[in-house]
């Protein structure tokens, strides 16, 4: 046998050193896929066990702790995919770190739900189901639980295969498919369904088209102009009023419904005085932050650095006000029912239901939200702080139009439409210049047409991954939550 000193018995003790370390390393590797689901599955518990201390007194009141789970599951696959639209721009265009977006759409987002979601939510998705179908209590609990599971796992998946959805349209296609379970197909109201199905066309052509026109407007009267940063002088802070006003008059119309009831005129009002404030606040801000800037595109990106990752948290703040309560609709409703005995139409949104979106959504967009975010940011087309701040511009004013138009849009669509516009408008305009640059020296184009695709064009396996999804949601989610409602409905 070796002694200490024994260069052998070094060597050996080196090699065991380095077997242990590898099997750390190992075990290290293996865990971590783990350590998200682990504490996602946590946070479920700490909110069914929360659910129990004001609900689980009797046998029958385990209906809501059993809810509640599904609600802060749900909650978390909103944080995971939905949340990702509002910040993927800024991150894709180097704004903003992927750390520093998840922290303030954390911080957003909760606030939102929690400071100004709405206190009243529609129990049957936007008038979708009419409630007199429904003849007991016991089956509209278990078609709300069916839709709140359904949903819930749609989204999951979607999340998994990389397409950024509608949870407000997930939890329709739930709320639709277990009335049609309980009541048939004469429950649905499908006028409504027909409005709903259109805001799959409306709400990302619209966000596309007006995404699309502000980055024109930002080429033609910024980038191609012989002095830029005269140009940004002039127009930034023109551009960062709109924003404001924008958003002044979205907040105004969804964030205050608490407090007062503001219509669309006296919300652009508010908005027109936001907007006008704004611009006169910035106009001497940008002209200081643009001296000594070198007259090229480049320094342009820093221009429009801050009003983007302004306008990524005023997004998550709107979302959060907004969203969220479609999101815990199903839950609020299973609360009201099982604590009155009866249903109705609109209810009440619990504090403590509230509670459980604002810090699921955080939990599932620090844990999975990554993913979603570089999908939209940088997957789709690529994005710079101009191209970027167009997509946050357009998905606050195409809210505002639709809210003003009547038209049910989803922000979701509209932010992935936003980043779709600004890519299709890029590859028309990139393939208008080559051509016009093709006639007047042909000699000179070069480049392989294989190489121009992949420096122009919007990804096409993303794009049609999205769509597909997009168009499935409803139906897809309908139908598994009439299974699930049947599968509860046997066992109950």
């Amino acid at each position: 046998m070796s002694e200490p000193d024994d260069p052998k018995h070094w060597t050996t003790l080196d090699r065991d050193l380095g077997r242990i370390s590898r099997f750390d390393q190992a075990t290290t590797y293996v865990a971590r896929p783990m350590v998200a689901p682990s504490i996602a599955l946590a946070f479920i518990a700490v909110a069914a066990l929360g659910a129990a201390l004001f609900f689980g007194q009797t046998p029958v009141n385990l209906i809501v702790v059993a809810a509640a789970g599904f609600g802060a599951y749900m909650a978390i696959n909103i944080g995971a995919n939905d949340v990702a639209n509002n910040m993927g721009p800024a991150v894709g265009a180097n704004a903003l770190t992927m750390g520093g977006a998840i922290a303030i759409a954390a911080i957003f987002e909760s606030a939102g739900a929690l400071l100004a979601g709405g206190d009243v939510v529609s129990t049957i998705s936007k008038g979708i189901i009419d409630p007199s179908g429904i003849s007991e209590t016991r089956i509209f609990i278990w078609a709300m639980m069916a839709a709140l599971i359904s949903s819930a796992l749609w989204v999951n998946l979607a999340t998994w295969v990389g397409a950024p959805v509608s949870t407000t349209h997930s939890v329709v296609g739930g709320v639709m498919g277990a009335g049609i379970a309980a009541a048939g197909f004469a429950a649905v109201n499908w006028p409504t369904m027909g409005k709903i199905a259109a805001s799959w066309v409306i709400s990302p052509v619209m966000g596309g088209a007006i995404a699309a026109a502000f980055l024109a407007f930002i080429k033609w009267q910024i980038i191609y102009r012989d002095d830029k940063i005269a140009a940004a002088r002039r127009w930034v802070p023109v551009l960062i009023g709109i924003m404001a006003a924008a958003f002044a008059a979205y907040l105004a119309l969804k964030g205050l419904k608490r407090i007062v009831k503001i219509d669309i005129q006296l919300a652009l009002m508010i908005g027109l005085g936001a907007g006008v404030l704004s611009y006169l606040i910035t106009k001497p801000m940008i002209y200081r932050q643009s001296e000594g800037l070198e007259n090229r595109n480049k320094s342009l990106k820093v221009l429009f650095g801050i009003p983007l990752v302004f306008s990524a948290a005023l997004l998550s703040f709107a979302h959060g006000a907004n969203d969220v309560a479609n999101a815990v609709g199903p839950l609020a409703a299973i609360v009201h029912a099982t604590e009155f005995g009866d249903f109705a139409a609109k209810v009440a949104i619990p504090t403590w239901v509230m509670v459980i979106g604002a810090f699921g959504i955080s939990f599932g967009l620090v844990l999975f939200g990554p993913k979603l975010i570089r999908m939209v940011g940088s997957q789709i087309t690529k994005l710079n702080p101009m191209r970027a701040y167009c997509v946050a511009l357009s998905a606050a004013i195409t809210v505002i139009v639709a809210s003003w138009l009547g038209l049910p849009v989803s922000s979701t669509h509209i932010a992935v439409g936003g980043v779709f516009g600004v890519g299709f408008f890029r590859e028309w305009h990139h393939a208008r210049r080559a051509k016009r640059f093709s006639l007047s020296r042909p000699e000179e184009l070069r480049i392989p047409s294989a190489e121009r695709r992949r420096r122009k064009l919007v990804r096409r396996a993303h794009f049609m991954t999205i769509i597909a999804a997009w168009v499935i949601t409803v139906p897809a989610a309908a139908l598994l939550s009439g299974v699930i409602f049947l599968i509860l409905n046997a066992v109950a």
